[in-house]
């Protein structure tokens, strides 16, 4: 495809199509859940490399996820601290994940509130979506969406006319992961993470 109007991009997503749009770090390729091997495809990743679910608010977290109320309660604290923002969450997964999106299915998702309002508009009126980097994997993110649009025709990316005043720090989430030990940083990225 080629770079759409926002309008356009939310049919699109919600139809299952593929779809690019800007976030706080590095544009996200993104798709409905279900439709998660799409990503899979196109990027040529691997299927250990699990993909992260994006939502809008902070409250849409805690329904794709299971744990004691304890474990929300730290969760919760460490999402007030930190979203919407540059770090991903992992958490054991609710049963509202498609196998697809953890093809090796260890019962843990990425989750993510962007801290871009034009990511968030998306995601409000899309719901949850797939998500990871726009690029093949092992190569650097692209940057974008003129980039994306030639490295993934089949992408419905959001027209870069519409999106040059959104803020991009051009580094991937750091990604934390709960355990029983308490919270392991598996990337560092963006955002520096301190325990709580």
């Amino acid at each position: 495809m080629s770079q759409v109007a926002l309008d356009r991009l939310i049919i699109a997503a919600k139809s299952g199509n593929l779809v690019s749009f800007p976030t706080d770090t590095v544009p996200a390729l993104a798709t409905l859940p279900a439709s998660a091997g799409l990503i899979f495809a196109a990027k040529q990743r691997s299927q250990t490399k699990p993909l992260i679910l994006m939502v809008s608010e902070v409250a849409e977290l805690w329904q794709f996820t299971t744990g004691t109320e304890r474990e929300i309660e730290i969760w919760q604290a460490v999402a007030d601290r930190y979203l919407p923002g540059a770090l991903t969450l992992v958490l054991p997964a609710s049963d509202l994940i498609p196998d697809v999106m953890n093809p090796l299915k260890n019962q843990t998702i990425g989750l993510r509130v962007p801290d871009c309002d034009v990511a968030r508009s998306i995601l409000f009126q899309t719901g949850a979506l797939a998500t990871t980097s726009a690029n093949l994997s092992g190569e650097p993110p692209l940057l974008t969406m003129a980039e994306i649009s030639d490295r993934f025709p089949q992408v419905f990316a959001l027209d870069s006319d519409l999106n040059m005043n959104i803020p991009s720090i051009g580094q991937p989430s750091t990604v934390i992961e709960w355990s029983n030990d308490g919270w392991k940083i598996l990337r560092q990225g963006a955002v520096e993470f301190i325990n709580l």
